[in-house]
């Protein structure tokens, strides 16, 4: 769609409703071939793009080989890269954010461990081991690990399908370590494999929606002990829960929901110099790069161990990070004194926390949970895209009236599908010339673009490839008749131009396709016209023609207006 170079002048062209004025170009411009590369360059280069976007090995190039051995040490040990230069001051920035992320992470650590439906001191023990591992292997300065309560939360619910933790603890126990110890399998299995790009299948709206109907559900599961009640549902969705509540109104308790009502309202409070931490870390954690395949070996493996160590499923918490951040931590030592701080409490403080009140447990849980609900996100997905805003919609009702698990599945399908969808029914636009210039834009979008009178100018959006060739087909021969349909288009129409720009690749079915589309066209007596084939693309043309020889010299331009002015020059000497 871009213009043609060195244009000068203008020359028009007049009928009843179409007045077009083409930039005249002087030189011509030819399609060249990319440069060639051998099949096994081009096999490296796309893995490299696939496995390897970020290069994390450029540091390695030039070097000696004792300094790339000192690297690749770094490289899977990052505590080797800063812990030959750490100070007193260091130091002392990492202990006192080291203490405070305790202070959070010893009652969440207690309450996530309910919430999974585990004794509480295997929570302990989570926000023991895991962080000493981590800060071997993360090359995040920032990050704080431990349970979470949307991934306690879901291994709670799924192991209580296999196992009631009250009938059999010790089946449940070991359900729960067996499971982290896979879970820690998969994690490091697609760091090592550089398969991090998976991950990027759970969008952004997949995210919201999820994540806000799993905070409601994990809160909803506190109104046993906010309220008081004894005998409550086992289910975990919307309706059953809230019949539960209401059918055991005989089992309120007064006492219990005025003090969690008070020691929520003290919780939510406080939490309001964590969410301006929360939003200055955004800011501030750009300042350094995180290799996301790195980090997810780091915390698979730190699961892995952790299985072997009486401790269930760990990540990275994203409201403790932020704290730990604005606390002042510099490197990872920061998980070290937190890890040391869980051990204390482990070995000395243990008794205190016998008699913690269940209500508070869940006001914990409550207050920790009720900032995923990210109201401004969902509304801006639906002010920006309402398909995105459906995803997010999709998975937090799904959440609610279906399961946990069963929502997330049912939004990525959601999410697949649309991508699918995107693949198999590219976008094409017809264009038309801008009155007066080069510059050949989509008609249902500029007002004062033109049709070009015996020229259809049509632009693909998309890969073409055998998920939609039958389809770009269909739409192209659409697009014919209905242009032929047009009353005033006096000329008739004669060429049918295909501005490729945007089809970055095409593969074998795709090229069949151009190549029965020229046929097709010939026995109806147009000329289909190619523009500006990008590096692959021409270069698998090329081979075609050698073939089929199916395009010559006219039927391949740069430009669409160089297009235009040659094949109008070639129309009125045939005449």
């Amino acid at each position: 769609m871009e213009g043609a170079h060195g244009a000068n002048g203008n020359m028009g062209g007049t009928q009843e409703d179409y007045q077009v004025e083409i930039a005249v170009v002087e030189v011509m411009h030819k399609v060249v071939s990319p440069p060639p590369r051998s099949s096994l360059d081009k096999i490296k280069v796309r893995l490299k793009e696939t496995f390897f976007p970020d290069d994390p090995f450029r540091h390695f190039k030039g070097q000696p080989p004792k300094k790339k051995w000192i690297l690749g040490a770094q490289y899977l040990f990052p505590i080797l890269g800063w812990a030959p230069t750490y100070n007193l001051s260091l130091f002392k920035s990492d202990v006192v954010s080291g203490l405070t992320i305790a202070t959070l992470a010893i009652p969440q650590g207690i309450s996530y461990a309910q919430l999974a439906n585990l004794p509480p001191i295997i929570g302990l023990y989570s926000s023991f081991v895991p962080p000493l591992v981590y800060s071997i292997l993360g090359s995040s300065r920032d990050l704080a690990v431990g349970p979470v309560s949307i991934a306690s939360l879901i291994m709670g619910s799924m192991l209580r399908q296999a196992a009631n933790p009250k009938t059999d603890p010790y089946l449940f126990l070991q359900l729960a370590f067996t499971s982290t110890f896979f879970a820690g399998i998969v994690q490091a299995s697609l760091g090592i494999f550089r398969l991090g790009f998976i991950i990027d299948f759970l969008s952004k709206a997949t995210l919201t929606g999820f994540m806000a109907g799993a905070a409601i559900i994990v809160s909803l599961q506190q109104l046993k002990s906010m309220l008081g009640i004894v005998h409550f549902t086992k289910q975990m969705g919307l309706v059953p829960v809230m019949s539960s509540v209401f059918h055991k109104t005989d089992e309120w308790s007064w006492q219990t929901i005025l003090m969690g009502i008070c020691f929520l309202a003290m919780l939510l409070l406080a939490r309001h110099v964590e969410g301006v931490a929360v939003g200055r870390t955004f800011a501030s954690l750009k300042d350094y790069k995180v290799d996301g395949n790195k980090e997810m070996m780091a915390i698979g493996l730190m699961n892995i161990v952790g299985s072997c160590t009486s401790c269930y499923v760990t990540t990275g918490a994203f409201s403790r990070s932020a704290v730990n951040h604005q606390a002042g931590c510099k490197t990872a030592l920061s998980n070290i004194v937190m890890s040391m701080t869980v051990m204390f409490t482990l070995l000395f403080l243990m008794p205190l926390f016998v008699y913690t009140p269940n209500v508070v447990l869940g006001a914990i849980i409550i207050a920790a949970v009720i900032g995923l609900i990210d109201v401004p996100a969902a509304y801006y997905l639906w002010k920006m895209d309402k398909i995105d805003f459906i995803v997010c919609l999709c998975a937090f009702l799904g959440v609610l009236f279906v399961s946990v698990q069963d929502g997330l599945a049912i939004a990525v399908g959601i999410s697949i599908f649309r991508i699918l969808l995107q693949t198999t029914r590219p976008n094409i636009v017809i264009l038309g010339n801008i009155t007066g210039t080069d510059i050949y834009r989509n008609l249902q979008h500029y007002n004062d673009a033109r049709r070009v009178p015996g020229f259809l100018i049509l632009a693909v959006e998309a890969p073409i490839n055998f998920t939609n060739t039958t389809y770009l087909n269909e739409r192209i021969t659409r697009c014919i008749e209905e242009e032929e349909d047009v009353e005033d288009n006096e000329a008739g129409l004669r060429f049918v131009i295909l501005d490729l720009s945007a089809v970055s690749t095409i593969d074998t079915s795709g090229v069949s396709f151009l190549v029965d589309l020229k046929k097709s066209m010939e026995k109806h007596g147009l000329e289909l016209v190619l523009i500006n084939p990008m590096g692959e693309v021409m270069e698998k043309l090329q081979r075609a023609n050698g073939v089929h020889n199916f395009y010559g010299v006219d039927s391949l331009y740069l430009t669409i207006g160089e297009a235009i002015i040659s094949l109008s020059a070639l129309q009125k000497e045939s005449a």
